[in-house]
């Protein structure tokens, strides 16, 4: 008996434009053209000015890979973050400043940060010595969030400097997206080694100042703003199965294929469960795992500087021969030769 295939509608999901506070002045300081990135990235430009409407998040992610484009400039969105202060983010932003303490702040910060920005995990968390600014996208349709994720680090060490002054440093910062040709700038950034390739996007440091006043510290305003950012966001969002499932599998396939048990635990279901539900929607979990890596190899064959067989190991294969022959299945041709073609004079 043939399975019913059910689609999955796509939720809205939303980031408040106090997150683009400034970016067409900064396209067009970089030599950009705003109103055609924003054009074509789908933001209406009359939204950015106001903070407390919703962008859909998938446009504002374009826009900002879009504006790397046109400036010319692949480091838009670390340069972009690293200028960016805490009163832009808005409501978020003003929670943190608002806060008694530095852990406090955190704490807050990271708890109520997918209501700014919906769909997403942040996470806070003290391991022995070192603590853990976590930020992550969970949805899967999103592919192409480098800068994104290099403009919200800085925005997330801004909160910090604020606090612990403008020349504090994180101990590492680490970025879920392929090492990009040069990372020199991005070390330089945040004045700690950067790593690629990673789980989630990170600040890792060591701090003993957590009981640290906020500069900014007011008690009564702490309460409300954390009010008036949840009913103006009404809810961290709702993401499709089969887009939250992606999403869990592109963070984990730099480590290797990812078990279905590890992602069924991610998702707090049962491995059955997981797998009955993908048969819902007309998937199963090998062809799902395919579709990703599928997807993802030919965004990263386009970043010509990294080897090919590093883009293997990104995307969980221990050998390139297996890697390529998928990909001599996927596209009728080896990733060098394709990668050859792209090269070629039009």
């Amino acid at each position: 008996m043939p399975i019913a295939r059910t689609v999955d509608a796509a939720p809205p999901r939303h980031v408040l434009a106090a997150a683009a506070s400034g970016v067409t002045r900064f396209i067009a300081a970089e030599g950009g053209d705003a109103a055609r990135v924003l054009e074509r990235a789908g933001v209406p430009a009359e939204r950015i000015a106001e903070p407390l409407l919703p962008l859909d998040l998938g446009a504002y992610c374009a826009m900002m890979e879009l504006a790397a484009a046109d400036t010319g400039d692949a480091n838009f969105g670390l340069r972009f973050g690293q200028q960016f202060e805490p009163e832009q983010l808005g409501l978020i932003g003003h929670i943190a400043l608002a806060a008694p303490t530095l852990g406090a702040a955190l704490e807050a910060f990271a708890g109520l940060f997918p209501f700014h920005q919906q769909v997403t995990e942040t996470r806070f968390a003290r391991s022995g010595d070192t603590l853990r600014l976590e930020y992550r996208i969970l949805d899967g349709r999103i592919v192409e969030r480098r800068q994104d994720a290099e403009l919200t680090m800085g925005m997330f060490a801004n909160v910090l400097r604020r606090c612990l002054g403008r020349d504090w440093a994180p101990d590492e910062v680490q970025f879920e997206h392929p090492q990009p040709g040069d990372a020199r700038e991005h070390r330089q950034a945040f004045a700690a080694p950067a790593r690629f390739g990673q789980r989630s996007n990170a600040l890792l440091f060591r701090c003993r100042d957590l009981e640290r006043p906020m500069p900014g510290r007011d008690p009564a305003a702490f309460v409300a703003l954390r009010e008036e950012l949840r009913r103006v966001a009404g809810s961290t969002g709702a993401l499709g199965f089969i887009d939250r499932v992606r999403g869990e599998l592109r963070s984990r396939l730099s480590s290797g294929y990812p078990h279905v048990d590890q992602i069924a635990a991610a998702l707090g279901l049962a491995r059955w469960t997981l797998q009955r539900r993908l048969a819902a929607h007309g998937c199963s979990y090998a062809g799902l795992v395919e579709d990703v890596r599928r997807e993802l190899a030919t965004r990263y064959l386009a970043e010509r500087h990294l080897p090919v067989g590093d883009i293997a190991g990104l995307l969980g294969y221990s050998e390139l021969s297996a890697f390529t022959r998928a990909f001599l299945r996927w596209f009728g041709v080896a990733p060098t030769q394709a990668r050859r073609r792209q090269d070629a004079p039009l």
